[in-house]
């Protein structure tokens, strides 16, 4: 079971209320309306509606929030079950030797993905960690692009030189998948530093306010002291960033109940001074969107077949494009890579047909 936690700095999503430790349904549809990046103009939401902290004594009472349209219902099962089958075809893609390294999967945890990124707008950003194939995907790079970069191709969103742990793509402002844990968070709060200096500094206001930013992490991570330094950071500078804990209970292999001193992890976040809230993660609105007859299951299973289509034509569209040319290897390895990847003539010394003489072939 996946859960998530968050503390945030300055901004936080709403949820239901509730008092005390209880865990919070996220989002609740009477007290939630989403910001669809397509098809309403975005609002940001200050106030916060769920806490399950002592920094804030009593939670303002729920706004009248009007309820999620069908169309938006729609958008976020369809953005799931695309993280959903995505991950699964990955698994096949592996097994059957097309992907190379580690691949670290995201099955199960979906539903967190796509209820805090489908709340942002364009020019805000997420950072993710080394389970980052569906933050991308939510964010909208497209599936094609994922695929190939997973594949090693030269069409992927890093031109196949990032992998499976590193997606990037500045269009849509995801700042990278970071491999070792921890190391993402700081870049978060540097992005988010940047949003509020832009907005107070620079005068370089968006009409929605402050840009956010999403850091998203493991369970594991909060023992890490990076963690700390960020949080205290973020809260003294009051930085529009919301640090998301995707708790699936295990940090690779250790368990978080051997691991963390106080299995609560929202807890951390009152320590700074900051509200911390426990949010169910593992479903938004598809029970609701049967419930109130937004859709009927045949709809729904109308959006799981266009979903096979992009997945399969992802993987046609990656299999098909061609790998990195060897002139590309020591591009974005070294700012200024003279004295060791240039050769006399000014060009990479890879493009000699004796760079990889005695070398392992892959």
């Amino acid at each position: 079971m996946a859960a998530a936690s968050f503390t945030a700095a300055k901004f936080l999503a709403p949820a239901a209320a509730r008092s005390g430790g209880d865990r919070a349904p996220f989002p609740a549809p009477s007290a939630f309306s989403m910001r669809s990046l397509r098809h309403r103009p975005a609002r940001r939401l200050s106030s916060v509606l769920a806490v399950s902290s002592d920094v804030l004594k009593a939670a303002p009472a729920a706004a009248a929030y009007p309820a999620v349209t069908r169309e938006e219902a729609l958008e976020l099962y369809e953005d799931m079950i695309l993280g959903r089958n995505f991950e699964d075809m990955c698994a096949q893609m592996y097994y059957r030797g097309k992907m190379f390294g580690f691949v670290h999967l995201y099955n199960g945890q979906e539903a967190v993905s796509t209820g805090f990124i489908k709340q942002l707008n364009q020019p805000d950003c997420v950072v993710s960690t080394y389970r980052d194939h569906v933050h991308a995907l939510s964010k909208g790079v497209p599936a094609r692009a994922v695929m190939a970069e997973l594949f090693g191709k030269a069409t992927g969103c890093c031109r196949g030189q990032g992998g499976s742990m590193h997606m990037f793509s500045e269009p849509h402002n995801l700042l990278g998948g970071f491999a070792f844990i921890g190391e993402g968070i700081p870049v978060a709060t540097g992005a988010a530093f940047a949003a509020k200096y832009r907005h107070e500094v620079l005068k370089q206001s968006s009409p929605d306010g402050l840009d956010v930013t999403l850091a998203f992490f493991g369970d594991g991570t909060c023992n890490n002291g990076q963690f700390f330094e960020c949080l205290n950071m973020a809260q003294l500078w009051k930085l529009p960033i919301i640090f998301v804990v995707e708790n699936n209970l295990w940090a690779i292999g250790m368990s978080h109940l051997r691991s963390t001193s106080d299995p609560e992890i929202w807890k951390k976040g009152p320590a700074f001074g900051m509200p911390g809230v426990h949010v169910d993660g593992m479903d938004v609105l598809k029970k609701y969107i049967i419930e109130q007859n937004l859709a009927s299951e045949a709809e729904l299973k109308n959006i799981e077949k266009k979903i096979d289509d992009v997945v399969e034509e992802a993987v046609e569209f990656a299999d098909a494009s061609p790998l990195p040319p060897r002139s590309q290897l020591l591009e974005n390895v070294f700012a200024d890579p003279k004295g060791f990847g240039i050769g006399p003539d000014g060009k990479y010394r890879c493009e000699d047909p004796k760079f990889t003489q005695g070398t392992a072939q892959v």
